[in-house]
């Protein structure tokens, strides 16, 4: 992302408003920059009636990798963690709490807090290509918060699976398992979200 170029884009289209992580360097990571900016617009899209539907996408070749570690590396300390933990379940409970569903535009992989970014979701549209997992397992941090989430769309045993051990799954077991609602290919990825999009509208 250029200096001068925003970290969260706001797009809006006949009542659709999409929201666009746009940090595509970082691979979207929810830096405490990201949280804020993500905070402001849930506030102000959930307080205006000419949104009818909220999209979440991203930009890059991440949809989102979680929390950015490098920035909680750098602020190893109590206040700065805590005070990024709680911006972030903040953030998850406006979207739960906003009055228009809110659909993820998932086109690539989503893991830790951004696969409970996904989870947290009303519904989701994924590209072919999405992986997902709560990887932070194999960092020596359980994603104890994202698991809320996950284990709120998916079942329990699913849930620990991931949860335990990590792994990757690809976007056709994400729709098994009702992590998301509908796969396509990547071309078709924005008409399926759109298609989505006016299918709530009526």
């Amino acid at each position: 992302t250029a200096p001068h170029e925003p970290i969260l884009l706001r797009g809006d289209a006949d009542g659709v408003t999409t929201l666009t992580l746009n940090r595509p360097r970082q691979f979207n990571a929810l830096s405490m920059a990201m949280l804020d900016a993500l905070q402001d617009a849930l506030d102000a899209v959930a307080a205006d009636r000419a949104v009818r539907v909220v999209v979440i996408a991203a930009n890059g070749k991440a949809f989102c990798p979680g929390h950015d570690l490098k920035e909680m590396l750098a602020n190893r300390n109590r206040r700065f963690i805590g005070g990024l933990f709680d911006k972030c379940c903040r953030v998850m409970m406006s979207i739960a709490q906003m009055p228009q569903p809110v659909i993820a535009r998932v086109h690539a992989t989503a893991t830790a807090a951004g696969c409970q970014l996904v989870a947290g979701c009303d519904l989701a549209v994924a590209s072919t290509e999405a992986r997902f997992a709560t990887s932070g397992i194999n960092f020596g941090l359980f994603c104890a918060t994202p698991g809320v989430a996950v284990s709120r769309n998916v079942a329990r045993k699913h849930a620990l699976e991931m949860l335990m051990t990590g792994e990757f799954i690809d976007a056709a077991t994400a729709l098994a398992w009702g992590l998301v609602n509908r796969v396509v290919p990547p071309e078709e990825l924005d008409s399926a979200v759109h298609d989505y999009a006016v299918t709530l509208l009526s």
